[in-house]
């Protein structure tokens, strides 16, 4: 059964970031049978530097990160703020890299995705619980 929204997944949350920058990846760095990447963006309404975990899944020197927000009716902040400046940083390990997001669209989304759900079915139990189209989105390196 995929992950749901609880107290405890939002404490993880809020600590799992500060454990993967501490550690360089090293705690943290893979879940769901996934590498995980910190993504910071630029509040949208802020301006302030925000930055969450993320699965990602690699392809062709770019991330592929699923804005799924564990299939809740609403878009994940992460990804209206990517929306407004798609410009941010990506930190894997230790290395720190700018990238440029946008989102995959057509056969590059169905592939996308499918290369996803094979590698972590969580994902199809997220569109499950939903109505909307769950974004997947692509960050390259700029």
């Amino acid at each position: 059964m995929a992950t749901k929204r609880s107290p405890i997944v939002e404490l993880f949350w809020r600590v799992h970031p500060a454990l993967y920058r501490w550690s360089g990846g090293r705690i943290g760095g893979r879940l769901l049978g996934m590498p995980v990447l910190l993504l910071t963006t630029t509040g949208r309404r802020s301006g302030e530097s925000r930055t969450t975990a993320l699965t990602y899944f690699p392809t062709d020197g770019a991330f592929v990160v699923i804005a799924s927000c564990l299939g809740e009716p609403r878009h994940p902040y992460w990804w209206l703020n990517l929306k407004a400046q798609p410009n941010a940083t990506i930190q894997v390990g230790r290395e720190r890299i700018p990238v440029r997001a946008r989102e995959a669209e057509g056969a590059e989304r169905e592939t996308l995705w499918q290369a996803v759900v094979t590698t972590t079915p969580d994902y199809d139990e997220y569109k499950q619980r939903t109505t909307r189209r769950i974004p997947v989105v692509v960050l390259e390196r700029i």
